[in-house]
């Protein structure tokens, strides 16, 4: 596989000057515009942004699942534009981890098997104690024989945390991942991405729409028409709602932050 990973780096995802464009010559969008930022390793970061503001695109392009149009990103020190389509799908089975809204489970497979199924589809064994050890940490040990349509929402999501964390990824990109959940069960799957973040240093890159979501996060991005116009550290729900408030009318912040600069790189 092209490119050298760099367990040490600061790092674990770069995007530099990222241009994703859409459309022919005469209608041309960009949905995402010369970003350029680095994400740290063992942090939790969310991205939010309006409809169109290309926070979807600024995900599936910094996992791998689409590819720029222009620019670079490195994971894990693997530049993914020098990889070919089997070896990016690889790469993304070892190394990256993906939790959806939708959970995206295999009804007919029990908790067991849909936990473990990337492993399996990697060729690798599963170890039964780091198995039982993910099941633990998410909260369903014991339900291991049980089937999706046997759990809430909440439970099938812990199901789909469970099957990220199992290959230790670099990084897990969740799609609005509390988007389908009560505001209860929201919390405790938000607090279960915190503790693997504090506990066992993973890194998290998550897009959400919802303000308590984002409070969780390290940082929060706020992307506007490609570009990302501002950030906060460690956050709160007010303060998040506030600067998105704040950031309506997109073109009223100051130049250096609608240069697509405006968090620190």
């Amino acid at each position: 596989m092209t490119g050298t990973p760099d367990p040490q780096g600061r790092h674990v995802v770069r995007l530099e000057s990222v241009r994703k464009v859409y459309g022919g010559a005469k209608n041309e969008v960009a949905a995402l515009d010369n970003v350029s930022i680095g994400l740290d390793r063992g942090t939790f970061t969310a991205v939010m942004g309006p409809s169109g503001s290309g926070k979807s695109t600024f995900l599936h392009c910094a996992a791998g699942l689409d590819r720029p149009t222009s620019g670079s990103v490195l994971l894990d020190g693997v530049d993914l534009a020098k990889l070919k389509e089997r070896e990016l799908t690889t790469f993304r089975r070892e190394r990256i981890g993906f939790i959806f809204q939708a959970f995206n489970l295999l009804p007919a497979l029990s908790v067991l098997d849909n936990v473990t199924l990337p492993l399996r589809l990697a060729g690798k064994r599963p170890q039964k104690g780091a198995v039982a050890e993910v099941l633990e940490r998410v909260g369903l040990g014991g339900r291991e024989k049980r089937r999706p349509g046997e759990l809430s929402g909440g439970q099938q999501q812990r199901v789909a945390i469970a099957r990220a964390l199992i290959t230790r990824p670099a990084v897990i990109f969740g799609d609005e991942p509390t988007g389908a959940l009560d505001t209860y069960t929201a919390r405790e799957v938000l607090t279960l991405l915190r503790e693997a973040v504090e506990q066992a240093g993973q890194t998290i890159v998550m897009v959400t729409h919802d303000p308590v979501a984002a409070s969780h996060a390290d940082r929060v991005l706020f992307l506007a028409d490609g570009r990302i116009v501002d950030h906060l550290d460690r956050p709160t729900a007010d303060q998040v709602a506030e600067r998105m408030t704040h950031l309506g009318a997109w073109g009223t912040r100051p130049a250096a932050a609608a240069t697509g600069q405006g968090a620190p790189r």
